[in-house]
């Protein structure tokens, strides 16, 4: 069961101890490394969640994992986060973690989706054009592929979506001939 505010409780405590001891940037690449075992392994997804591990365990098995990979920070947090019995949430504290240093940072996730994968030089120009008209300081463009998109693009930043895609100028051209609007309405 998903907790955000136990999850940003933990995020927001490591981020402070991080900056205090000068290392956040360490952190933060610890937590991205983190994120992609998490991801990409569906047993260690399991195991975090599992109640019926032995905490020492999970506690040998992910300092095996991590042993040399990460800062003492980090590691020493795990074993707090296995000592109060918080590794189901271990997943979820890591997102919270990326999005506040992120926040913290001020940088802004960007998503482009389009059909076909796009140049260097496009993805450049398309952060260069969103920084001068957003007034944005420093920008992560995440690119991904859709193919049912047909053509064009879809732009997320933050909470705005900017749909240019053709598979949504299909779909409205067909809620327009459902509704017969180029057919006069004869009374």
């Amino acid at each position: 069961m998903p907790n955000p505010r136990l999850a940003g409780r933990y995020a927001k405590s490591l981020l402070d101890l991080a900056i205090e001891k000068g290392q956040l940037d360490a952190v933060y690449n610890d937590m991205l490394l983190l994120q992609g075992l998490i991801r990409n392994s569906k047993e260690l997804a399991n195991l975090l969640k599992s109640p019926i591990i032995n905490p020492d365990k999970k506690d040998k098995i992910l300092d095996a994992i991590t042993a040399g990979k990460v800062a003492t920070i980090t590691s020493t947090f795990i074993k707090l986060l296995i000592a109060k019995s918080r590794e189901a949430y271990f997943a979820e504290i890591v997102h919270a973690f990326i999005d506040q240093y992120k926040e913290y940072k001020g940088i802004q996730t960007v998503k482009l989706t389009t059909a076909v994968p796009v140049s260097e030089e496009l993805k450049k120009a398309i952060v260069d054009k969103i920084s001068a008209d957003k007034n944005l300081k420093s920008i992560e463009l995440v690119t991904a592929v859709d193919e049912k998109l047909i053509g064009g693009f879809v732009l997320e930043i933050g909470d705005e979506m900017v749909d240019g895609s053709i598979a949504f100028d299909l779909k409205n051209i067909k809620k327009q001939f459902q509704n017969n609007d180029f057919i006069y309405k004869i009374r």
